[in-house]
Formats: C-alpha cells, structure tokens, sequence
C-alpha cells in the first residue's frame, strides 16, 4: 500500500500526534481520570484558619495559622501547620527560617504558658494566675511612681518625669497598637521607653 503524503499534511498529522500525546501526558487519558477520583482531600479543609503576626523580630511579617479543634466548644486547638500570609504587605507569603519554625516553639515543652513568680529569697519560681501577675506589676508600678514621679524641674517648671522605670515595648504590632503604647507610656511619664527592634 502506498500512501500518498505531502509535507502539509505530512505536518497536520504530526502536530495531531503531539496534542493527542499532550493532552494524554496531562491527564485526559482514562488512566490518569481513574486515578484523580482517588486523589485525597486537602490536608488543611477541616482545620480553623487564623491570622497572626510573626513573634520573632521586628519585621512583623504575617503568618496564617491551622488548628484543629473547635475553641468556642471547649476543645483545645492542636495547631497543625504555619504559612506565611500571602496578602500581608510585609512578607508577601514569604517567612524567613525562624518564622517557618513557629509551630516547634509553639509546641516547644519548654515554652511557658502561664506566669511564674520567684519571692525574694526563695530558689524557685513557682505559678500564679495572671491576675496575680497583673496586680503585682501594677502593685510595683504604682508605688515606684509615686515615690520617684517628678512633677517640678530644678527651675520650678512643670514636668512629669518617672526615670525609675523603663519600658521596652513589642514592634510585632500595628501602627495602631504602637501608637497607643506610646501614648500610655508618656502619659505616666516614663522617660526611658525603648522598642524591640533597637535591642
């Protein structure tokens, strides 16, 4: 049998042979259909999703955290997996190696969760509650100020200066949060106020 092939038709039936041969390759063929019926669901469908900040330095990149288990049902969240948050300006998605570790020091054994206190003396450190915590540094705030808060310079100008106490806030936070620290902070008078990101 001869067959009778120019070089157009020659081209047609070898580029049919490629798109048959492509379209194969990415799965239109029977095999690879059968074989996406089995493909198992997404790892993080059934998890609750939660955006946070990044806790390490003072970038404040953006981090999407999954857990599993419903809080507001009284279950504990297992935390399962940290991304970073592609629609957060900072990073874009992108996390640096210690951001990628977040879920190891959230799940570290050694990680405190609670406060811990060490008397005067004692060796020990041993728990309290974080109302506790709350009224003893509010306790010691309270009577540093007023036994150190100048409200009268040496030339008998008015001034409210406390330079007993320092203040070292967080920089993983918004504008909004830093600017409120900021405001606090002056208006007891606190001089020496410093930032994370400088430390």
């Amino acid at each position: 049998m001869n067959i009778d092939l120019t070089r157009r038709s020659f081209l047609r039936l070898a580029g049919a042979g490629v798109a048959a041969t492509s379209l194969g390759a990415m799965g239109f063929g029977e095999a690879e259909a059968a074989e996406a019926a089995h493909v198992r669901a997404f790892k993080l469908t059934t998890t609750t999703e939660a955006r946070n900040t990044c806790t390490y330095c003072s970038v404040a990149c953006g981090i999407i955290m999954y857990s599993k288990g419903d809080v507001n049902a009284g279950e504990k969240a297992d935390l399962i997996h940290i991304e970073g948050d592609a629609d957060h300006p900072t990073n874009r998605g992108t996390l640096c190696p210690k951001g990628a570790a977040l879920k190891d020091f959230v799940k570290s054994e050694s990680r405190l969760t609670r406060p811990r206190y060490r008397a005067a003396g004692a060796s020990e450190f041993q728990d309290i509650s974080w109302d506790d915590a709350l009224d003893k540094i509010a306790r010691a705030l309270k009577d540093d100020r007023d036994a150190n808060l100048l409200q009268v310079n040496e030339a008998g100008v008015p001034v409210n200066r406390w330079t007993t106490t320092g203040f070292l806030a967080a920089s993983a936070t918004t504008n909004e949060t830093a600017w409120l620290t900021y405001k606090t902070v002056r208006s007891m008078g606190i001089v020496g106020f410093d930032n994370q990101a400088r430390v």
